[in-house]
């Protein structure tokens, strides 16, 4: 009995801190989506028509109130048609989330032969558009170009964007080392806040990024210079390090498949 009643008491101490601790962890988690998907546009909305009808029940303002009654289901259902792609966003955003992703994470190194193409080609002025994919499903964007399905090198990839071929005005796809498909045409942009000295690549890049969680990384034909879009974000103009640094970041992998990677590419040189 006397070890039941410290057990309720711990409970009664832990519970509270448990709950606010989920609860903040949750509306951490959703601020986030909504961040990143350009969503708050709904909360604002959300927010202003909650005002409103908090005003009106304070005043008494029984006209107002009886009408937004009324008007409850259909500002519902216009809330689902006109914000129909932030919410469609959200909802990618949180079935391609991995919360609770454990175990030692190793960089993948492919993105050297990228960024070396990359370096290459900003120098000579020459635009490039790579797409690293990484869950989200992309096949009817990819079906759009030429499937390649080859290994990952710096001189393909300038032999792709560093001359006036077919392949050149596209977006190419890489995975896992590979260069899945080039030619490629990225959905443009939504955003009418967007520079309007950006060209049709960086508007292409955020597009996708805006309804994927792939990294587009951008080589300027004007300028050189090298920008990456994730997140429904562009970050413009990035030294080499600094977009190594993010690749890093974002496109990790586990180390049992770096380990498969590097037994593979042994067995090959054995051979």
């Amino acid at each position: 009995m006397e070890l039941y009643s410290k057990f309720l008491y711990i409970y009664d101490f832990i519970a509270p801190v448990l709950d606010v601790g989920i609860l903040c962890f949750l509306l951490y988690k959703i601020y986030d989506f909504m961040q990143k998907t350009n969503s708050f546009q709904i909360l604002k909305s959300a927010i202003i028509i909650g005002s409103a009808f908090v005003i009106a029940v304070i005043f008494k303002l029984n006209t107002i109130i009886w009408l937004m009654r009324i008007a409850a289901p259909g500002l519902v259902i216009a809330f689902a048609v006109i914000f129909q792609p932030e919410i469609r966003k959200l909802f990618l955003r949180i079935g391609q989330n991995q919360w609770l992703s454990f175990g030692t994470r190793s960089k993948d190194t492919y993105i050297d032969s990228v960024l070396t193409a990359a370096d290459m080609l900003s120098n000579q002025r020459r635009g490039m558009l790579a797409v690293f994919l990484r869950h989200t499903r992309l096949e009817n964007i990819i079906q759009t170009g030429t499937k390649l399905n080859a290994d990952l090198s710096s001189g393909l990839l300038v032999t792709v964007f560093g001359h006036d071929t077919p392949l050149h005005d596209g977006a190419c796809f890489i995975q896992g080392g590979k260069l899945i498909a080039a030619g490629c045409f990225l959905p443009l942009s939504e955003d009418y806040n967007i520079k309007k000295t950006f060209g049709t690549r960086h508007r292409a890049a955020l597009g996708l990024s805006e309804v994927s969680d792939a990294v587009v990384l951008v080589v300027s034909e004007e300028t050189g210079a090298l920008s990456l879009a994730y997140d429904s974000k562009l970050n413009y103009d990035l030294s080499v390090e600094e977009v190594r640094k993010i690749l890093e970041s974002l496109l990790e992998i586990t180390s049992e498949s770096k380990n498969t990677e590097e037994v593979t590419d042994e067995t090959k040189a054995v051979n």
